[in-house]
């Protein structure tokens, strides 16, 4: 149906060696993907050799670059008409990603970003959650649900759009942002997706806290434009 539309998945990983392998078997089963290409972010562990083994072909990061940098890098230079962004940590649920692709190939949405269910348990009070939403919703008068969420799939001229991407966790925020002031239709696709959770300890409480950091700094860049662009 849809021989003629050029479609690429995109996966980000960083030590995502359990859950790599079955990332990129889950997509590959997907009739509209063409090609899988994982980002290796630096990773120390098998998460290359792994994503490899399953089918995927590799970029490999010689240094932790962020999702940012890393979506830069990879995609300037990819031939595609549709791409899908997804995290490496998905496994199975990344056939989930059909959905996305389904809203975004029959020209219902330029944009389709996946709506999550809710957490099976708090992994950080929810506040980076919570101010991308207000952020979003103050900026473009979209009620998201998911409004950080990595699994989005796009036209290439959303992508044009809104690339080069900043580094850090602002990407999505910045992205969603940027789509629909330019005029492109964003949704959110409800799926069943469920990804590896950010701990309640230590490490994941300094996720939560870069996380919350960088969707702020990306939304006060996204305010300061706004205000420019209306002045």
């Amino acid at each position: 149906m849809f021989s003629n539309v050029k479609v690429v998945a995109v996966v980000s990983a960083y030590n995502e060696e359990e859950r790599i392998g079955s990332t990129v078997t889950a997509l590959l089963g997907l009739d509209e993907i063409e090609r899988v290409i994982v980002v290796d972010d630096g990773s120390t562990d098998r998460s290359a050799i792994n994503a490899a083994a399953a089918g995927a072909n590799l970029v490999i990061n010689g240094s932790n670059l962020g999702k940012g940098g890393s979506l830069n890098r990879v995609l300037e230079n990819l031939c595609f008409d549709v791409v899908l962004l997804v995290d490496g940590d998905l496994a199975s649920h990344a056939a989930e990603a059909e959905k996305l692709l389904a809203s975004v190939l029959c020209g219902k949405a330029d944009l389709a970003i996946a709506a999550f269910p809710a957490p099976a348990k708090k992994g950080g009070f929810g506040i980076a959650q919570g101010i991308a939403r207000r952020g979003v919703k103050q900026l473009t008068d979209l009620d998201m649900r998911s409004p950080i969420s990595g699994q989005r799939a796009m036209t290439r001229a959303v992508f044009d759009a809104v690339s080069p991407f900043r580094p850090g966790f602002g990407v999505e925020v910045a992205m969603t942002i940027d789509a629909h002031m330019a005029g492109f239709r964003v949704i959110e696709v409800e799926t069943s997706m469920s990804h590896r959770e950010t701990a309640r300890d230590l490490e994941g409480f300094m996720h939560r806290g870069r996380q919350f950091i960088d969707i702020v700094r990306a939304l006060a860049r996204q305010a300061v434009a706004a205000l420019r662009s209306a002045s």
